[in-house]
């Protein structure tokens, strides 16, 4: 019988069939496509055929088709919905995998006649894309290492295995420490809680097996309990257990592995002959080199600090006022910084809350896509991995663009935080194929799933993320969707966000759980209004994450990266009450792979961009100005990394953005 991972899938547009594929299949799986993928890099490297486009680039592109399938369902499940089978198969497949890819990229006939190609790019008559993806491609290799010989050669091997391992080992502690700890709460203990806090807690306390409420570490939990809870006690508890996850001692605590990675990265970029292992991730980026990088965040960080200083100040007062005496500390941040939003804006969260439920939230995101792109979305009923997951049928004119798949809420089997991926990719060669893309949120559950203005901008980010890969239209898949420099991915998510802040759309979708009223004006206007309140304290502590990030890999790796990150808050004078939005052992972006490594910083870069690419609409019009519609999508959304990433941004603004419009769209322009 034919493993359902690698057999045909007559499922409609070909998604996975979830309902036929047991964890038992994944290691068959793996094993069939590897060594299928091996004959054909084997046939593509003993080719005696003088090196052409087609049959090397070309042929690379269409390799490995099965474990692209493999893969894009296992890691789907693996990230969104884990057990210990799975995550005992990730720590047996990174590895593996790291072996596999390291062998491809050191071997020595394949990269021969890759480079053979590269040599005669001139007279080849390449496309435009086909000459980007031959400039990839060679570039790939040679930063891979396929140009070391003997023991560097070999070295490079070891230490991509060792990476693979230590990152796997980073989520999983990750995710144990967020499962397992939670803190119950009695009746006694939910002072301050608004209704939705204490339904959230009960349903949390349900899918714990706990008695009764409970506060978890998902942040869409945890959250709301530091901004209302008057209890101030419980607040530092939860806010300790919170900061210290991969910080606990014992054989989840992620500190040694944080600097086993750090000191890794840095001989293999030094192996390749670059000064660190910033200079040699920042190469392929828009930013170029740390320098840049740096320059960007201080010019956001002085005036940021000094706005959270000013709030740390007024908030040190009202909690004085409250009889409390001592510092402010992070655990009342978030609770005076929500009173003072309701002294200075008449604004409640626990009264806005009732009008972003999920499912409008959904509702606004598809139709400002097909307001902008003439996307429809129509419900698909189709098996999926957990019953909380949704799918849709995305079509422009009746004809097929996508298949979405929606899994939004949060659960123990499910790692932090929200991501987009594509299960399978667009692409035109080998043949045409559609993709399957996928949004993963950690929002409460509740009847009905209400969320935080917050959450219902994640739910935007990630659809904008979701929008690069179902717009996408290129050839060749290494440069579809999202395969874009890092510091430039973030461009379309964070764009997408802003469109929530139209009124048009709010007065439209925020329409209340109970009632069915739409937003009152008045409410309307408050929201709007405080768009970039407490933006100082947002601002500081996702700059300090990045500097971290940068200083960490620009240099010589900590032994300590805890006296390290400590030695740079101190510099950089970080406000008392603030700490880093993701301190080093559950630095997810950064040490669960390479991702983000020496790249927290994009989102920020993106943000340049994202502020300057909207005022391209207020300034033709409108947000859903059909023209500048049409430019953002032929020359971002569709075209991948096909082209150069400020060459792209160019042909749709006519220039390269600064940072004034970041400024004064985070409130923080002088």
């Amino acid at each position: 019988m034919t493993n359902p991972l690698l057999a045909d899938w007559d499922t409609p547009f070909q998604i996975a069939p979830f309902d036929a594929i047991s964890d038992d299949d994944f290691t068959p799986a793996l094993e069939q496509a590897l060594t299928a993928h091996n004959a054909e890099i084997d046939a593509i490297a003993g080719n005696s055929d003088a090196p052409t486009f087609d049959n090397v680039i070309g042929a690379l592109e269409a390799a490995g088709r099965d474990l692209d399938k493999v893969l894009g369902v296992f890691f789907t499940v693996a990230g969104a919905d884990s057990n210990p089978a799975r995550e005992a198969l990730q720590r047996e497949f990174s590895p593996k995998l790291a072996a596999h890819f390291s062998e491809i990229s050191a071997n020595t006939a394949l990269f021969a006649r890759v480079a053979a190609v590269w040599d005669q790019r001139d007279a080849l008559e390449l496309t435009d894309e086909q000459a980007r993806v031959l400039m990839l491609t060679h570039r790939g290799f040679v930063r891979a290492g396929a140009a070391l010989t003997g023991a560097e050669a070999a070295r490079m091997k070891e230490i991509k295995g060792r990476l693979a391992v230590l990152g796997t080992e980073f989520t999983q502690n990750l995710l144990a420490d967020e499962r397992d700890w939670y803190m119950d709460l009695a009746e006694t203990d939910m002072a301050g809680l608004p209704d939705f806090v204490i339904r959230t807690a009960r349903e949390a306390g349900k899918e714990k097996g706990a008695d009764g409420a409970v506060i978890t570490l998902s942040r869409s939990l945890i959250g709301p309990f530091l901004q209302f809870s008057t209890r101030r006690d419980l607040r530092e508890i939860a806010y300790k257990a919170w900061t210290a996850r991969g910080a606990n001692g014992g054989k989840t605590d992620n500190r040694d592995i944080a600097a086993e990675i750090l000191k890794l990265r840095e001989e293999r970029a030094k192996l390749l002959g670059y000064e660190n292992f910033a200079a040699y991730k920042l190469e392929t980026e828009m930013a170029g080199n740390a320098a840049s990088v740096r320059a960007l965040l201080m010019q956001v960080w002085e005036p940021a600090k000094a706005q959270a200083e000013a709030d740390a100040w007024v908030l040190a007062q009202m909690m004085q006022q409250d009889g409390v005496n001592g510092d402010l500390q992070a655990w009342d941040w978030r609770f005076y910084s929500e009173r003072r939003r309701q002294q200075l804006h008449d604004l409640d969260e626990a009264e806005l809350k009732p009008y972003f439920q999920l499912d409008r939230m959904i509702e606004a995101s598809f139709d400002c896509a097909s307001r902008l792109f003439g996307l429809s979305f129509e419900p698909l009923d189709v098996p999926l991995y957990h019953a909380d997951c949704r799918a849709w049928n995305v079509t422009r004119g009746g004809e097929h663009i996508a298949v979405f798949i929606g899994d939004y809420f949060a659960r123990g089997a499910k790692r932090s935080g929200a991501w987009c991926s594509a299960m399978r990719s667009q692409a035109k060669h080998p043949q045409v194929q559609t993709p399957v893309v996928i949004n993963v949120c950690n929002f409460a559950k509740g009847d009905p799933a209400l969320l935080s203005y917050d959450d219902a901008r994640t739910l935007f980010h990630e659809f904008g993320h979701a929008l690069h890969q179902m717009l996408s239209d290129v050839t060749y898949e290494s440069v579809s969707g999202t395969s874009v420099a890092r510091d430039f991915v973030e461009l379309p998510s964070q764009l997408y966000e802003h469109w929530l802040d139209v009124p048009q759309v709010l007065g439209t979708f925020a329409t209340h759980a109970d009632t069915g009223q739409p937003m009152p004006q008045v409410l309307l206007d408050k929201v709007l209004a405080a768009a970039t309140y407490d933006m100082g304290f947002q601002t500081v502590e996702y700059i300090a994450s990045a500097l971290v990030d940068l200083e960490f890999h620009d240099g010589a790796a900590p032994a300590d990266p805890m006296a390290r990150q400590a030695d740079i808050l101190q510099d950089l004078g970080m406000p008392q009450a603030i700490n880093m939005r993701h301190a080093t052992p559950h630095f997810a972006h950064v040490f669960s792979g390479d991702g983000y490594s020496s790249g927290y910083y994009s989102y920020m870069w993106s943000e340049v961009m994202d502020a300057d690419a909207f005022a391209a609409f207020e300034e033709a019009g409108g947000a859903f100005d059909e023209t500048v519609a049409k430019a953002l999508e032929e020359n971002i959304l569709s075209t991948g990394g096909s082209r150069d990433a400020a060459e792209l941004y160019t042909a749709f603004r006519g220039r390269l953005p600064g940072v004034e419009a970041l400024l004064k769209g985070r409130g923080l322009a002088a």
